[in-house]
């Protein structure tokens, strides 16, 4: 099979996937929400093996539907702990602590004055450091496209994300399992599906188009006519 025979089949993308609204199973639900950045996260797996994705701002959720068939088994998962972040937020809390004992314990005017500004300031940076840290300090977890190794899905929330994440994140694992059972034989008829699902996601916005042509030269690649 020629390069240019899988692009043409570019068109030939009208296949149907289900709705949470067309669903004749809804095996398992989870939801998350980021007060802090104000996103929020629905999944459901419905269906065997399609995930429902609502993701955005809370208020505007943006709805798709992923194919399972099509993604890795494995559930990207990475834990960010802004460390420096961390140490001068230490710092400063130890500076404001040490700046108000001073100010109590100081008897002359002058003094006073001078260790209570100091107090002010490095209390207001100990809490710019720890709203700081607080933002930095993330959870993310992601799906990704088994050749194309596009972004299929991808979510940051602030710690304990995961951990809620957890027994949902065991479920999915196993309907990926399921849905890998239902690919096709062929390595070359597999090739042409994912590139087929990577156009419908674009289509429906999930995919910027430069990830999309990153992703379909990935996929050609991966085909023997492609070496």
């Amino acid at each position: 099979m020629q390069q240019s025979e899988h692009i043409l089949l570019e068109s030939d993308i009208r296949r149907e996937v289900p709705t949470l609204s067309q669903a004749q199973k809804t095996h398992a639900a989870w939801h998350c929400q980021s007060r802090l950045r104000r996103c929020r996260i629905e999944l459901a797996i419905i269906d065997d093996y399609y995930l429902v994705v609502r993701v955005g701002r809370v208020g505007s959720l943006r709805e798709y539907v992923l194919d399972l068939r099509f993604a890795e088994p494995s559930i990207y998962i990475k834990k960010h702990t802004p460390r420096r972040l961390i140490s001068a937020a230490l710092v400063m809390g130890a500076l404001a602590a040490f700046s108000g004992w001073r100010t109590m314990s100081s008897a002359s005017p002058s003094w006073y004055h001078a260790w209570l500004v100091m107090c002010a300031s490095t209390t207001a940076a100990t809490l710019c450091a720890c709203v700081a840290c607080a933002w930095r300090m993330t959870e993310t977890f992601a799906l990704y496209s088994v050749h194309g190794r596009a972004t299929l899905l991808a979510y940051t929330g602030g710690p304990g994300t995961l951990r809620t994440l957890r027994k949902f994140s065991s479920k999915l694992a196993s309907h990926i399992r399921l849905a890998i059972a239902q690919r096709r034989s062929s390595k070359a008829e597999y090739l042409r599906d994912e590139m087929r699902e990577h156009f419908r996601l674009r289509e429906a916005g999930v995919l910027r188009q430069e990830q999309y042509e990153a992703s379909k030269a990935r996929i050609l690649a991966q085909h023997p006519s492609g070496a």
